[in-house]
């Protein structure tokens, strides 16, 4: 019932792991079940400021590998 667009967060920002493209690849898939694909925008939890440079240009590279990859 989603007329615009769902950006659910796939990895929680806050925590200084970086998340595996894989795990990022499984919230997605579970996000498309209740989301048609073309109103699904992949995103963090939330702002990236909280975290350094490192994390977030790696944690950001995998979210958009599971993203081309689910395309």
């Amino acid at each position: 019932g989603f007329h615009l667009g769902v950006g659910p967060g796939v990895y929680d920002i806050h925590s200084p792991r970086v998340p595996g493209t894989e795990e990022i690849e499984t919230s997605l898939a579970a996000a498309l079940k209740a989301v048609p694909a073309e109103r699904l925008w992949v995103n963090p939890d939330c702002g990236l400021k909280t975290r350094g440079n490192d994390e977030v240009i790696a944690s950001l590279r995998n979210l958009v590998h599971a993203a081309k990859a689910l395309r």
